[in-house]
């Protein structure tokens, strides 16, 4: 069924069951269009790892096949993985204008800028892809230039919503095109692809508009210097806070790398409005009365190395957080960084500083981007698919998903709820959930990705719970005998001072052990290791009931 010529595929590389890393699949026959390819930021358990991106495997196997990329909207978890995808199969992209800016800016920092094919796209743009025409509709996010992604292929329409809510109030007046949507619909949806994120939450997701006067009304009561922190991609908050400074006549200084750029593309493509002689240099903060000023900072999510963390820790060079400054949270912690909030939340108030924080219901400034379920019920309303794919979100929430569609009148039976790697195939106008290709995670380790592997991450993991010893042997290279006393160098494992009987002992058994095994060590210096490391092991395992990592280091004379 796999290789039929007449076959749609609908898969997903990453973005089910998960909150993050979206890279989605719909292939005709020969034809393959990628949608997304974001990232994400590890856990603590991924030492050492810098980010996870989509396992590409698939992709690069059918590398002849691939047309294009487009994007949905400019946020990290759709394009954070762009550079890394480039980096092995140069695919030409396409995306609105302020999405490519910041694309371009993580081109540049790759130095893939200038071999890489942009292509921009605008809501009425329509591409052909082969077998596959593409048109596109407008969605309301918490970033600007969002769109929805309509698939026209043989066997009839797949619709990609990307990321949405129905905002009829957007503060950028770039509401979602519910007349097209609606269009759509009634031309016949073969299978819609939705996101998820929020299909827990009862009701409509609020306007932005609303968290516009909270922030007028924090920035009025302030006394002193007001420093603030938001996703630096939601260029509309930024645009309110802009407006709030200038009402109480504040100049703004941006801190942390991606506030700087993300601000920078804003301006330079007319999406975000800024007197020039609003904005100041961090340096001049100090230099200025502190009602006077305003800093804006990423940081938002607790972010141990961004701005906010370390003016929290008083370690920012330019700029303090005083006793009786205001310090707002214009962001709720994304589920699973509310330990890293409330630390820097606690400082803060060490400091003390005024400080706004905590979920958006309460404080007012914040809304969330992602569609609540009458948001969800909607779309699906408008859409009236045959088949239905929820994606981003975690099982809970696909599955809540399918509840929806099911009360809107989407047939029980027709929602796939599935896996990275898990395709939908569907011939005649008959979906099936059959099979799956290669999909999961690649660890980005420093500017390399793809090379850390599971081995890797363990040996990591027992470095940090207990330490290494390292045996370090002169050996005569022809026999294998000792040359003199081993050394053993404790790193993490046992202060030296405070074992020395047991490191004695370690070294006594070093030496049995040599001496019993001369003869493998000349024939076979691996198995000489592997057993040198096997018996030491042992005896330091049944000593201390821990296991650190032994490295033997040999030194032949």
């Amino acid at each position: 069924m796999a290789n039929k010529e007449n076959l749609l595929s609908i898969f997903a590389l990453g973005g089910i069951n998960e909150i993050g890393k979206n890279m989605y699949v719909v292939q005709y026959a020969n034809d393959l269009v990628i949608i997304d390819c974001g990232a994400k930021f590890p856990d603590e358990s991924l030492l050492g790892i810098d980010l996870i991106i989509p396992d590409i495997t698939y992709l690069q196997e059918n590398k002849n096949k691939i047309r294009a990329l487009v994007v949905t909207h400019g946020h990290e978890d759709h394009i954070g993985g762009i550079p890394y995808l480039l980096n092995k199969l140069n695919v030409p992209i396409y995306a609105t204008r302020f999405t490519l800016g910041l694309i371009e800016l993580k081109l540049k920092e790759h130095k893939l800028l200038r071999t890489s094919e942009l292509n921009e796209i605008q809501s009425d743009s329509q591409l052909n892809f082969g077998n596959i025409n593409v048109n596109f509709f407008k969605t309301s996010h918490s970033i600007p230039d969002c769109l929805g992604i309509v698939f026209d292929t043989p066997e009839g329409k797949v619709v990609h919503t990307g990321d949405f809510k129905f905002d009829l109030t957007p503060v950028n007046n770039q509401g979602s095109d519910i007349h097209k949507m609606a269009e759509i619909g009634s031309q016949g949806v073969l299978a819609l692809i939705s996101e998820s994120t929020n299909a827990e939450r009862p009701g409509s997701a609020p306007s932005e508009q609303l968290v516009g006067g909270h922030i007028e009304d924090a920035f009025a009561r302030a006394t002193r210097k007001i420093i603030i922190s938001t996703f630096a991609s939601n260029v509309n908050r930024i645009q309110q806070i802009v407006n709030a400074a200038i009402k109480v006549n504040r100049k703004i200084a941006l801190l942390g790398r991606s506030m700087v750029n993300v601000v920078s593309v804003a301006l330079e493509r007319g999406y975000l409005t800024i007197p020039e002689e609003m904005l100041i240099d961090a340096q001049e903060v100090k230099y200025l009365p502190p009602e006077e000023v305003v800093v804006l900072c990423t940081g938002s999510q607790g972010e141990p190395l961004a701005a906010l963390a370390r003016l929290a820790r008083n370690q920012h060079r330019d700029v303090k957080i005083l006793p009786e400054d205001t310090v707002i949270f214009a962001a709720s912690p994304i589920p699973g960084n509310e330990k890293d909030v409330s630390r820097i939340v606690d400082h803060m108030f060490k400091i003390g500083a005024k400080v706004t924080y905590g979920s958006s219901s309460h404080t007012g400034m914040h809304v969330s981007g992602h569609g609540y379920q009458e948001d969800l019920k909607l779309m699906l309303t408008f859409m009236k698919p045959k088949y239905f794919i929820p994606i981003h979100g975690e099982y809970r929430m696909l599955h809540l998903h399918r509840l929806l569609a099911e009360s809107v009148g989407v047939e029980k039976g027709h929602t796939f709820i599935m896996k990275n790697g898990d395709v939908v195939d569907i011939e005649n106008s008959i979906a099936r959930q059959t099979r799956k290709i290669p999909a999961g995670d690649s660890y980005v380790d420093g500017v390399g990705t793809g090379e850390v592997e599971g081995i890797v991450l363990r040996d990591r993991k027992q470095l940090s719970e207990d330490g290494m010893l390292v045996i370090v042997l002169t050996l005569n290279k022809a026999d294998g005998t000792l040359f003199s006393e081993p050394d053993t160098i404790s790193r993490g494992f046992v202060y030296a001072r405070d074992s020395e009987t047991l490191l004695s002992k370690v070294s006594v058994l070093v030496k049995e052990t040599v001496n019993e095994l001369q003869e493998v060590y000349t024939q076979q210096p691996f198995i000489f290791k592997k057993e040198l490391k096997k018996v030491v092991g042992q005896y330091i395992f049944s000593q201390t009931k821990m296991k650190p990592m032994l490295l033997p280091i040999i030194i032949e004379i």
